[in-house]
């Protein structure tokens, strides 16, 4: 479910990212531009607090609807979201997000095209698109860049079977060929622990596991 009413888009957790940023752009709202390559939908957005491009949703939530823990269906305004860096009050307090609402601006349509335009090409120049992945796998340490670290601790290209850390990207681990869910979680951890080896820095996953992978 997407909606437009006046400047906002009204969408429910499951709608794709992408999805709702070619309805803002057909209809000539401008300020979500930068979700529309990223991997994901709307409730996962709102609780990471998703952002690319110098944008992030935080910038335009205006009030998200959640389920709290006692089955409650409550709705928070923007102010009450802790939104900080790929973390929000709903993944501390485990609400469940089912819709939200955006704030956005009239601007030319073709504006925004071309931005998103740019911001794709940009993405497939950097990003290893042409293999499955969960999207960038580990937060940016403060005062450093996971990639560069894994790079510089000699690992790209390490593969684990089917999984391998991009040789495009090193803040990647990509499903090279028929990897399963333990070969992508056994390489991430072998990448944590090397990095934390040479730099003594502790990188932090971005993307969340789900399920038992030992």
């Amino acid at each position: 479910f997407i909606d437009v009413i006046g400047e906002d888009i009204v969408a429910d957790a499951g709608a794709k990212l992408s999805a709702v940023a070619v309805t803002a752009m057909e209809n000539d709202l401008g300020g979500f531009e930068f979700a529309h390559g990223i991997p994901g939908n709307i409730g996962g957005a709102v609780m990471m607090n998703a952002g690319a491009y110098g944008g992030e949703m935080k910038q335009v939530l205006k009030w998200v609807k959640v389920l709290d823990n006692e089955g409650n269906i409550i709705t928070l305004d923007a102010s009450e979201l802790e939104m900080g860096y790929r973390t929000s009050i709903i993944e501390k307090k485990g609400y469940i997000v089912l819709q939200a609402r955006i704030g956005l601006n009239i601007e030319f349509s073709e504006d925004i095209g071309l931005i998103m335009q740019m911001f794709m090409q940009k993405r497939r120049a950097s990003q290893p698109l042409e293999y499955p992945s969960a999207g960038s796998t580990f937060k940016r340490p403060e005062g450093y860049f996971a990639g560069k670290l894994i790079e510089d601790s000699g690992l790209r290209g390490l593969t684990l079977r089917g999984a391998q850390v991009s040789e495009k990207h090193c803040g990647f681990v990509i499903n090279k060929e028929k990897a399963t869910a333990s070969d992508v979680y056994r390489l991430i951890q072998e990448v944590q622990q090397e990095v934390y080896r040479q730099f003594g820095v502790k990188l932090e996953t971005e993307v969340k596991m789900v399920g038992d992978f030992r």
